[in-house]
């Protein structure tokens, strides 16, 4: 790790400034849907799930532009790219706040969409591959873990927002925030030195002989594969896991006691890979990450339920999750090289966001026409398939 004046005064600001914007970013767009979404519903006179359609749909749209957001990182600097994804994201939350009817309201998430794809983990990501080249991983590393306090502090301050000034002055408030606060760091704060490239098989460190996978063909496939296998998890648990452990008997208090476990589990399994995983390849972590998950939904599916299964099952998926978030900038990064970093994180994170805003619909259309164990099913299948995937690649020699 660097000394404590690196990450003020040397590239390592750069992780200072984006573990702040981070906070921000998915405090404002992507965190707060779960508590606004029932109010901005009633305040329409429309459904919950046709409300919350307009939060898919701005996850689909994110995907569509994420490769065209990682290129333009790699030609232009997360300094450059990032603040403009701020201020849209500023504009996005100010059109939900005003937006009078159906169309509006959906043109106000397809802006958030494209703010989201210039602001979260994999623009974040990219940025860190452009200016530490194959250097980042401990970089990523140490964002995630500022990164996954993200949901700890923004549901606590958007439900006390909501109850002081309505959700459409908490919309307002993280817009300024996003406009006075996250653009003027990303502009004038993040460093703006380029590692370079270097020619895939090159080595941009100390060891020349390192060869590195080309970034197209099977071994594409798979990663981008895996990822967006798993995006299906974290997305459709997140939407309907803590509801299914109550339809499951438990208390509306025990669940919520249950879903704290998930944030300090993730930084918890972040802290274990810093400090003693750091020498395996990043694929190893993936690996273990996914077939901790898949355990997981083992030990639900064969034990009886009871609220401490709940609990270790929260636990284990949090460290899972924990886990491959950082796997998904360093796998792509050992694997791959760093030469067009920033245009490879967005060729993967497309997928992924993709399926990351279908999850919630399908999940919950298996659930209720099927049955919760059902759905639960289909969430695990994902989870194998993307195991599979992780398994299925090959290192260079």
């Amino acid at each position: 790790m660097p000394s404590p004046s690196a990450f003020i005064f040397g590239p390592w600001r750069a992780v200072s400034v984006l573990g702040v914007t981070e906070i921000l970013s998915w405090g404002a767009l992507f965190y707060p849907p779960v508590l606004t979404v029932p109010l901005i519903a009633a305040d329409h006179g429309w459904s919950r799930s046709f409300t919350m359609a307009g939060f898919s749909v701005g996850l689909f749209v994110g995907g569509l532009c994420s490769r065209y957001v990682g290129g333009a990182i790699d030609r232009l600097g997360g300094h450059v790219v990032m603040p403009v994804g701020s201020l849209i994201g500023a504009l996005g939350l100010a059109g939900l706040v005003w937006a009078p009817g159906v169309a509006s309201y959906f043109a106000a998430w397809i802006t958030i969409g494209v703010a989201m794809a210039a602001s979260l983990y994999d623009p974040a990501f990219a940025t860190l591959g452009r200016i530490f080249g194959s250097a980042a991983r401990s970089p990523i590393t140490v964002l995630t873990l500022a990164g996954g306090f993200a949901s700890t502090v923004s549901w606590p301050a958007t439900q006390f927002l909501i109850e002081a000034v309505g959700w459409r002055g908490t919309y307002l408030i993280y817009a300024a925030l996003l406009v006075g606060l996250a653009a003027p760091l990303h502009a004038f704060a993040l460093p703006r030195q380029h590692a370079g490239g270097a020619p895939r098989g090159a080595a941009l460190s100390e060891k020349p002989t390192k060869a590195f996978v080309p970034s197209h063909g099977f071994a594409f496939v798979l990663v981008a594969a895996g990822f967006a296998s798993y995006a299906f998890v974290p997305s459709a648990l997140s939407a309907q896991l803590l509801a299914i452990f109550q339809r499951f008997g438990l208390t509306a208090a025990t669940v919520v006691a249950i879903g704290m476990l998930f944030g300090p589990a993730q930084v918890l399994a972040r802290l274990c890979e810093l400090s003693f995983a750091r020498r395996l390849h990043p694929l190893w972590t993936a690996r273990f990450a996914v077939g901790l998950l898949v355990s997981a939904f083992v030990l639900l599916a064969l034990l009886p339920f009871s609220a401490a299964l709940a609990a270790v099952f929260a636990i284990m998926y949090g460290m899972a999750n924990g886990l491959l978030t950082i796997a998904r900038g360093t796998v792509p990064l050992a694997l791959f090289g760093a030469a067009g970093y920033g245009r490879l994180m967005g060729r993967i994170g497309g997928p992924y966001l993709v399926v990351q805003a279908a999850a919630p619909v399908v999940v919950t259309y298996v659930a209720d026409r099927a049955s919760d164990a059902v759905g639960l099913t289909l969430v695990a299948g994902f989870a194998a398939v993307a195991l599979l995937c992780f398994v299925l690649i090959r290192r260079p020699a």
